[in-house]
C-alpha cells in the first residue's frame, strides 16, 4: 500500500524561471541560441530542460486562453526547485498533451500479463494487491481524471477501471457495518477530492475526499513505480484514504500533511472513532530525501483495538549523469513497525515488523532501467495479511481455511529483479520476476483456491472433501505495459 507516493493536486514548474527563459531563447538569432548541452547550469539534466519547454508550453496556452497565469498556478510552488521524478512512487512525464487553462486532463491505461509458475487451475493468484490472474491478459486499471486548478480552488478526480474495481474493495471489511453498500458506491474511483490552496509560507493545501496514501513508499499506480509487485511492507499497507488532509509547506524543501480519515484503507469507519496520521517529508536536495508516515486508529472491525503504525523511507540518488551510459542509480530503503492492542489482544499478539529495499539504475538517457530488491514482514496475528480469495473470501468474510487469530504465525520475504523499456516518458513496458516465500502456506497452488463447480456462495464454509491448494513458494512473471498521459 500502501503506497507515497509524491502527488502534486496543481503544475509544479517556477513561472519566474519559465518566462525569462522563453523570452531569452526567443530574443536570440538561431545561429546565437546556445547548446543547452554545454551551457553550465542549463544542461546538465535533460528531464529539466524538458521540464522548462512544457512550462513554456504552459504558458502559451495560458495566454491563448485569454487568463492570466496566477489563476491557473499558485504562486509558490514547493518541490519545484529540482526534478524528483527518479524516486520511487513519484515518476510521472514532464508534459501533459491534455492540458488547456486550469484543467490538465489525465489518461492511465496498465494492461498485464502474469505466470504462475505453479499454474494454479482456477488462475487465480493469492497474497497481492497488485497481480490477480494467471495465464490471462487482463487490465490492472484504466484510469480517466484530471486536475483543476482555479485562484486557489483546486479538484483531483481519476477512475479505477478494471480489476482494481474488484480487487481493492475487497480488500476493506468497513462496509459490512451498516448499510448503503460503500464498496458499491466508491468502486469505479480511486481518487476524487477538491480543496482550496492558501499562498501562505511556501503553500497549504486544505482537501477532503478519496486520496491516495504515501504509506509504504510505492505508488498505487504501477506506472510510478520501481516495480509492478512491490514488497510486502508497501503492499500490505493502506492505498488510500477517505477523509481530510492539510498539506502544509513551511519551506520549498518541506511538507507537514496531517490526516483525518474513516480509517485504515476504509471507505466507512471500523469502529467508534476515526483515525489519524501525519506524513512529514524533507528534501534537502535533489539527491535524497526522508518521508516519515505515522498511524493511529481503531482499525479492526467488531474490536475495540488501538493500531499503531509507524511507516519511514529513505531515498538517495547517488549517481545522475544524464549523457552517460549509465545515466542515474538511486536505492529506497523502507522501515515499518506497528501493533495492535486492547480487545482481546497485546502488542506481542498482534504486531508488524518489515523492511524493503530497492536499487534501480537507468541507462541511455533514461529509456532503460534495472531494478533489483525486496524485503521481510513479521506479523503474528496477521491483521495486515491479505485474506487469500480462498471460495470468495474477503477481507470482512475472512477463510476458515487461513485464520487470521491473535498470534498466529505469519512471517514472508521475497526478492524480485524488473527490467524496463521506456521509448517515451509516457510508455514503459516492463518485465518482471518475483519470488515469494511466507512460513506458512499461502499463495496459489496448481490445485487453485476455487472450489469444483465454483464458489459456492458462502466463503467461511468447509467445502465436503475439498480443500484449497496453498503453497508456501511462489515464482511468478510479469509482463506489462503501462501508459500514461
Amino acid at each position: 500500500m500502501s503506497h507515497t507516493t509524491l502527488r502534486r493536486p496543481f503544475p509544479t514548474s517556477c513561472l519566474a524561471a519559465a518566462t525569462a527563459a522563453a523570452a531569452f531563447a526567443v530574443a536570440l538569432p538561431a545561429q546565437q541560441q546556445p547548446d543547452p548541452s554545454e551551457t553550465p547550469g542549463f544542461g546538465q539534466s535533460r528531464a529539466r530542460l524538458e521540464a522548462l519547454e512544457a512550462r513554456v508550453r504552459e504558458l502559451e496556452s495560458k495566454n491563448q486562453a485569454g487568463g492570466n497565469p496566477g489563476d491557473y498556478a499558485p504562486e509558490k510552488v514547493p518541490f519545484a526547485w529540482g526534478d524528483f521524478r527518479w524516486m520511487p512512487g513519484n515518476y510521472a512525464p514532464a508534459d501533459s498533451p491534455l492540458k488547456s487553462g486550469a484543467f490538465t486532463g489525465e489518461v492511465r491505461v496498465d494492461t498485464t500479463y502474469h505466470w504462475s509458475f505453479a499454474n494454479p487451475i482456477d488462475n487465480t493468484i493469492s497474497g497481492s494487491s497488485e497481480v490477480f490472474r494467471h495465464g490471462e491478459f487482463q487490465v490492472t486499471q484504466l484510469g480517466l481524471g484530471g486536475e483543476i486548478y482555479y485562484r486557489g480552488a483546486h479538484a483531483r478526480f481519476m477512475t479505477q477501471l478494471g480489476m482494481y474495481s474488484q480487487t481493492t474493495p475487497r480488500n476493506d471489511p468497513s462496509p459490512s457495518r451498516g448499510q448503503w453498500n460503500l464498496d458499491d458506491a466508491y468502486r469505479y474511483v480511486s481518487e476524487a477530492y477538491a480543496g482550496y490552496h492558501f499562498d501562505v509560507m511556501h503553500g497549504i493545501n486544505v482537501q477532503a475526499g478519496i486520496f491516495m496514501s504515501y504509506v509504504g513508499l510505492w505508488s498505487y499506480y504501477n506506472f510510478d513505480n520501481w516495480t509492478y509487485q512491490p514488497s510486502y511492507v508497501s503492499s500490505n499497507t493502506p492505498w488510500f484514504f477517505d477523509g481530510v488532509r492539510v498539506q502544509i509547506f513551511p519551506s520549498e524543501k518541506l511538507k507537514i500533511e496531517p490526516w483525518l480519515v474513516n480509517g485504515w484503507q476504509s471507505y466507512g469507519e471500523y469502529r467508534d472513532s476515526p483515525g489519524g496520521g501525519v506524513q512529514i517529508k524533507w528534501v534537502p536536495s535533489e539527491d535524497f530525501a526522508i518521508v516519515a508516515n505515522q498511524w493511529v486508529g481503531k482499525d479492526t472491525l467488531g474490536q475495540d483495538r488501538l493500531r499503531l503504525h509507524t511507516d519511514d523511507s529513505v531515498m538517495w540518488r547517488w549517481h545522475n549523469d544524464p549523457k552517460g551510459f549509465c545515466s542515474k542509480a538511486a536505492l529506497s530503503l523502507t522501515v515499518d513497525a506497528g501493533c495492535e492492542t486492547g480487545e482481546g489482544v497485546d502488542a506481542e499478539q498482534q504486531y508488524f515488523l518489515g523492511a524493503m529495499a530497492y536499487h534501480r539504475w537507468w541507462f541511455a538517457e533514461d529509456r532503460f532501467a534495472l531494478t533489483i530488491g525486496g524485503g521481510a514482514i513479521e506479523n503474528p496475528g496477521r491483521y495486515l495479511v491479505l485474506v487469500p480469495p480462498i471460495n470468495g473470501a474477503t477481507a470482512a468474510t475472512g477463510s476458515p481455511y487461513f485464520p487470521a487469530s491473535p498470534g498466529d504465525s505469519f512471517h514472508a520475504w521475497d526478492a524480485q529483479v524488473a527490467f524496463d523499456y521506456m521509448p517515451t516518458p509516457n510508455c514503459t513496458f516492463r518485465l518482471e520476476y518475483n519470488h515469494r516465500h511466507a512460513n506458512v502456506p499461502y499463495f496459489a497452488g496448481s490445485g487453485g483456491v476455487t472450489p469444483p463447480g465454483g464458489n459456492n456462495g458462502d466463503p467461511q464454509s468447509l467445502v465436503s472433501g475439498w480443500a484449497p491448494d496453498l503453497d508456501d513458494d511462489e515464482d511468478r512473471l510479469t509482463f506489462a505495459f503501462m501508459v500514461r498521459f
